[in-house]
């Protein structure tokens, strides 16, 4: 009979995982990438999809580009050459990994009697990443509408979280003198996924309406514990960038109150992040899992101090993403192992 770890130690397995591995490293540096576009206002630097003014580069629209830069009177605006290739390059990469993905979900049905797995959480996978597709075509049809960027934010480590759980489930479980502390955490884990997930969103939401800098000081904002803050347009839906859901010009308590929920966010998820971490940290057969986790914590409130008190330092920002993603990523191989330790008691 083949056992787990024959299975993971068979080519054709070392070959898939490595595969999967690459694919959730890429996926990484594209949430990263995308932060970086995003932030530096080149979300429009070509406003079709899936090329730029029709054509595959930027370089062979370079008369379409110079127009729009004549039009907008510079190239302060949303399009120049610098910024189109900076679009295009998210979308290289985008297109990299979604071919990947398909390789994975052909390799996952043709060795689903060597894996002996279900090939259907790969084809999940697939699903989703061609819907970050299509909101990437709407993140710049629509104009950058916020809703539009926060789910691709949200798309992208949804994609992120289901590779890291796809490539753990190919490596054996490690072997436990007590499983049944480990299988423990399993609730746990699942439920900081759903706090780092709410702060997240709440972070996106802050990035897609450029809120960063509504408060510009820590601990207060604006020299205030509660300053002026308008909720409701704040989290008004389906609403254009920039825009309250009447089409008036969005007004700085509307930011602020973007600012401050994410704030408040912050102190909840990292409250129970740091005891999620500690407890992790406790548990034998989980303890370094437990210590990444309070590392990256600690770099993660680092970088939002930094952010907000050096004027949104583009490295920090992208940074700051960038270990959203690490935190979100090792609670998934957290809950992962919980719930193969489960079934091992």
């Amino acid at each position: 009979m083949m056992t787990e770890s024959n299975r993971a130690a068979s080519p054709a397995a070392i070959g898939y995982r490595r595969l999967v591995a690459f694919a959730a490293v890429l996926t990484l540096c594209l949430i990263m990438i995308g932060a970086y576009v995003r932030l530096s206002d080149a979300g429009l630097g070509c406003p079709d999809w899936p090329g730029c003014y029709g054509k595959v580069l930027p370089s062979q629209a370079h008369a379409e580009i110079a127009g729009a830069v004549a039009v907008q009177g510079g190239e302060h605006g949303p399009v120049s050459m610098l910024k189109a290739w900076r679009e295009m390059g998210h979308r290289y990469v985008a297109i990299l990994l979604g071919i990947i993905v398909i390789a994975i979900v052909v390799q996952a049905w043709r060795l689903r009697d060597t894996l002996r797995q279900s090939p259907w959480l790969p084809t999940l996978l697939l699903g989703v990443v061609i819907l970050q597709g299509l909101f990437g075509k709407w993140t710049v049809t629509l104009l950058l509408k916020p809703a539009i960027v926060t789910g691709h934010l949200f798309g992208g480590l949804l994609t992120l979280a289901l590779l890291v759980w796809l490539w753990q489930r190919q490596n054996p479980l490690p072997r436990y003198v007590d499983a049944e502390p480990v299988a423990a955490l399993s609730r746990f884990a699942w439920l900081g996924l759903g706090v780092l997930g709410v702060q997240i969103a709440l972070g996106g939401w802050t990035s897609a309406n450029y809120a960063g800098l509504a408060c510009p000081d820590l601990p207060t904002c604006q020299g205030q514990w509660w300053p002026e803050t308008h909720f409701t347009d704040a989290f008004h839906i389906f609403r254009e960038l920039g825009m309250t859901r009447d089409g008036a010009a969005l007004p700085l308590a509307a930011l602020t109150a973007i600012q401050m929920a994410h704030r408040i966010g912050a102190v909840i998820a990292g409250t129970f992040l740091l005891w999620l971490g500690v407890r992790i940290a406790g548990t034998e057969g989980a303890r370094a899992l437990g210590w990444w986790l309070l590392a990256a914590l600690a770099l993660q409130v680092t970088l939002g101090v930094i952010v907000v008190l050096s004027g949104l330092p583009m490295w920090a920002a992208v940074a700051h993403n960038g270990v959203a993603a690490v935190l979100t990523a090792l609670l998934v191989v957290v809950a992962q192992r919980a719930q193969r330790a489960r079934l091992r008691i």
